[in-house]
Parts: structure tokens; sequence; C-alpha cells
């Protein structure tokens, strides 16, 4: 991995963002305005908006940037612009890592934006520091566009990477402890929600919301940086110059 090559892989990046606003405002505005619908539906019940808008901030980042950096990557396959980069001395990992540092600087200005609009907008009550909400939000941000990554390695088309939601991002969000806590679950789905680090990403929130500190805030945390790291490292050895 040569950093110039990452750190240039990056800004390129960042220059085809700035030329498409419709994704520009898809990261940056789509989940403050689905935070704020969900606010808006439980306006009349109190209390439900403080129980579940924690939880809805580790979902909707996710899922944006899954969305956004699949689709974005394959289209870099698709029209031949990383077969053509990779005749250049830059790597698999530089392009990866480099996507990554891209999308992970939107994710950060995509968690601010959607904290501050949750917490001052919606009224978000937050026991714990909103930093660390913050936090986790660009953490859950990161973990999308690492599964995006992935998943865009085995997809051939668009189409087929939207696909891959069913099967990374869907699973996740029902068994992940939103709509029941995952002691409750059987046991079976208990086990199955151990293993998927959007279950970790909900218990920080969780833990950051209820005022929890120490092991129980980052130790979850951890695990999500984990599987993040995880995630680009599978996703640059599976990385393919073309689609077949």
């Amino acid at each position: 991995m040569n950093v110039m090559l990452t750190l240039s892989t990056a800004r390129r990046v960042l220059r085809q963002l700035r030329h498409d606003p419709r994704s520009i405002a898809l990261m940056l505005v789509a989940p403050s305005l689905l935070v704020g619908l969900f606010a808006w539906l439980f306006s009349d019940q109190d209390g439900v908006f403080d129980m579940f808008g924690g939880p809805i901030l580790a979902l909707f980042p996710f899922i944006v940037m899954f969305l956004i950096t699949s689709v974005t990557t394959l289209r870099e396959r698709r029209s031949g612009t990383l077969e053509r980069l990779m005749t250049t001395p830059i790597g698999k990992a530089d392009f990866v890592l480099g996507y990554a540092l891209a999308f992970g600087l939107m994710a950060t200005l995509q968690a601010i934006v959607t904290v501050t609009f949750a917490v001052t907008v919606c009224g978000l009550e937050v026991d714990g520091p909103v930093w660390q909400l913050g936090l986790v939000a660009i953490v859950d941000a990161i973990l999308g566009t690492a599964l995006g990554l992935l998943a865009s390695a085995f997809a051939r088309t668009e189409f087929q990477a939207v696909q891959f939601m069913p099967v990374l991002v869907f699973p996740q969000i029902i068994l992940g402890g939103l709509f029941m806590p995952r002691d409750q679950m059987p046991e079976v789905l208990e086990a199955i929600s151990n293993w998927l680090p959007l279950s970790y990403a909900i218990d920080t929130i969780n833990a950051v919301t209820a005022g929890d500190e120490g092991w129980d805030v980052w130790r979850p945390l951890l695990i999500v940086v984990a599987f993040a790291v995880g995630s680009l490292v599978l996703a640059a050895l599976t990385l393919r110059r073309r689609t077949p």
C-alpha cells in the first residue's frame, strides 16, 4: 500500500462527488429527512422517538452509505476506470482505502448533519455526550461504506449491488435489536445477531442515549470498527479489475 496513491484516489473520488450534487444530497440530506419523518410520525406519542431515535441514527447512515458506495464502486469497474487504474502503480488496497477515506469524510459530514438535526430540531434526548452519538454515527456510516465496497466486488450490475441489501442489510435491521431486545429473541436468532455488526452499533447507540459510560460504550463500538476493517480487507482481496 502506498499512502500517496491512497490519498490520490481519495481526492479523485471527492472531485467526482463534487460534480454529482444528487449523490451529495442523498448522503448529507436524506438521513436527516428520514429521521425527521420518523420524529414527526411519533410526535404525539411521548417518549417513542427518544426510545427509537437513537437506533434510527445507526440505521439510516449505514443504509445510505452502503447504497452509494456499492453502486459507485461498481460503476468504476464497469466503465473500465478500475482496469485503467490498475495499469498504473496503484494497487487494490490503495483503491479500496482511497474510497474508504473519501466516503469516510462524507460519512463524517453526514453524521454531523444528521445528529445535529436529530438533537436540535427533532428534540432527541441523549443522556450521554452528544459527541459520542456523532462518533457512533460516523463509525456506522463507515461500516456501511466498507460493506458496500465488499458487496461491489461480487456484483456485476448496479441492480445486483442493490440486491445485496436483503442479504447484508435487512437481516441486520431485523435482528439488530431495534424491534426486540436481542436477549429476548429465540436462541438461534440471538446467536445469529451476535455475529452481525449492526447489532453492536445499536448497542452502542443505546448505551450512549442511556448515559452509560466506559466499556459499555466502547466495547460494542470497537467490535463495529473491527467489522469495518475486516470488510475493507476482504474488499481489497476480492476486488476485480473488470466485470465479466
